[in-house]
């Protein structure tokens, strides 16, 4: 299973940028999606989450900025990002739960994406 990862760029504070993450290869079905972000000297850290369901969670640092949706004909997820500020500068990864063949689930990163927001 492999993820692509796009979208990133660089961004002035108070714009927006849409991320986009899909996942292809032998896949039996796809778990939670979600994006991670890992700013220069900080531990990585949980953005967003949608679950199978659609139900979501965010980081309490981005809720009512920015939107996390699935679309599971294709196997994506997508981070829409409005109102950025400095501090959300930071790599971005998604990350996938896929099925596994026999039960379980195995978790896959895609290759990160630099999203920077300065003037």
């Amino acid at each position: 299973v492999q993820l692509q990862a796009s979208g990133g760029g660089s961004v002035q504070p108070g714009g927006s940028l849409r991320l986009s993450c899909v996942a292809s290869g032998m896949i039996f079905g796809i778990n939670d999606m979600g994006w991670y972000r890992q700013a220069p000297g900080k531990q990585r850290e949980l953005v967003a989450v949608i679950i199978r369901g659609g139900s979501t969670n965010y980081a309490g640092s981005v809720e009512g900025r920015f939107t996390i949706s699935r679309d599971n004909a294709k196997n994506m997820v997508s981070l829409q990002m409005n109102s950025l500020k400095p501090e959300d500068t930071a790599v971005y990864y998604c990350n996938v739960g896929v099925f596994k063949f026999g039960g379980g689930v195995s978790n896959y990163w895609g290759q990160g994406t630099l999203v920077t927001v300065s003037s």
